[in-house]
């Protein structure tokens, strides 16, 4: 793996050079390319050159503890610094994410379970956005299809970063490199509010992730979408606009449909059902890369398949179960409250190892 160490030491100052030249900047779309990739070089190159300055200290530590005892116990610190640094460039040389920085599109859509399942993605909805709260990412509804008893039929919401910047032991980590994860079937088993006699049930909602797409990400040719308009509806069918304001744009060569009524004007449902196409497209192009290269981001697979059963949330226990790496907890009470970092940070350390065990 450190056969490639000096290749991208390399790169990163040509990028260095590159970023400093006032003409790379007239392209707007070109420097922020070099700019993503130079911040994602940033914390390998950083690592690397304090890993060099401590095999120097030890070396010299080295020589003067033939005199001096006292320099034998520093060669050791210096020893266990070595390898934490080894360490941690080995995690950053894994191969990541292209897409770990981006902000993402995630949508809800009530399964089988009628309208207790409606009222999970609801309480599914709440559980992510205090989550980004916690986080301290901003949230947007795109659009949403209430239910009678105030849960959702379906809501996609958007979720992206305040513009944090990277730390430098680590690679810059948008919304996408934690709720990637978050793709498939979520599973409830409580007592519903519709239920009269005490009786557990089991329902299920699904929850689709997509990386956000900039207009760079996806090129759409306007000749190849159908846009409709249609007047926007409540809850059990009530009018909630006198105009036809709301927005379905078909895209013709995939088949790909997505429409929003969430906003006032025409021209506002038309913009974010714009975000959510080219979301989708862009899934849709992965998801196919991936299935050409099948063993590469299998995880990322998984975040798009809706078929497969992710976790169970057992309100009577107080339990939450992630199946796919067996983690298990009893704060459920928490979790829907937004405090999703174990189990998410079971899943991103499950994902790593899985990656460096391919690497060694």
């Amino acid at each position: 793996m450190y056969d490639s160490v000096k290749d991208l030491l390399d790169e990163y100052a040509d990028i260095e050079a590159r970023l400093a030249d006032p003409a790379v900047h007239a392209d707007q779309n070109e420097a922020r390319r070099l700019g993503k990739r130079y911040a994602e070089l940033r914390p390998i190159v950083n690592t690397q050159r304090e890993l060099e300055r401590v095999r120097s200290d030890i070396e010299a530590a080295r020589e003067l503890a033939a005199e001096d005892a006292a320099f034998a116990a520093e060669a050791e610190q210096l020893e266990t610094r070595e390898a934490e640094l080894g360490e941690r460039l080995r995690v950053l040389l894994v191969p990541r994410d292209p897409n770990d920085d981006k902000d993402v599109i995630l949508q809800i859509k009530a399964g089988e379970g009628g309208e207790e399942s409606a009222l999970f993605a609801g309480d599914l909805l709440r559980m992510y956005l205090r989550y980004a709260e916690r986080e301290g990412w901003k949230t947007d509804v795109l659009d949403s299809t209430p239910s009678d008893l105030g849960g959702y039929k379906d809501v996609t919401v958007a979720v992206k970063t305040r513009g944090h910047a990277a730390a430098d032991d680590g690679p810059p980590a948008g919304v996408w490199a934690k709720l990637k994860y978050e793709g498939g079937v979520h599973r409830v088993q409580r007592v519903p509010v519709t239920e009269s006699q005490g009786r557990i049930h089991t329902s299920a909602a699904g929850v689709l992730v997509m990386p956000e797409a900039e207009e760079v990400d996806v090129q759409i040719d306007p000749n190849d979408l159908r846009i409709d308009v249609f007047r926007s509806s409540g809850p059990g069918g009530q009018s909630v606009n006198t105009t036809d304001s709301a927005v379905r744009i078909t895209h013709n060569p995939t088949g790909v449909v997505v429409s929003c009524q969430n906003e006032k004007s025409q021209l506002q449902n038309k913009e974010q059902a714009m975000r959510i196409l080219r979301a989708r497209l862009l899934a849709l192009a992965q998801e196919e890369a991936d299935a050409a290269a099948a063993a590469e981001r299998r995880s990322q697979v998984r975040t798009v398949d809706r078929s497969e059963r992710v976790r169970t949330y057992n309100f009577p226990e107080n339990r939450i179960s992630d199946h796919r790496v067996g983690y298990k907890a009893y704060n459920l009470d928490q979790v829907m409250d937004g405090e999703l970092e174990g189990v998410i940070g079971a899943l991103v350390e499950a994902d790593l190892a899985e990656k460096l065990a391919a690497h060694r």
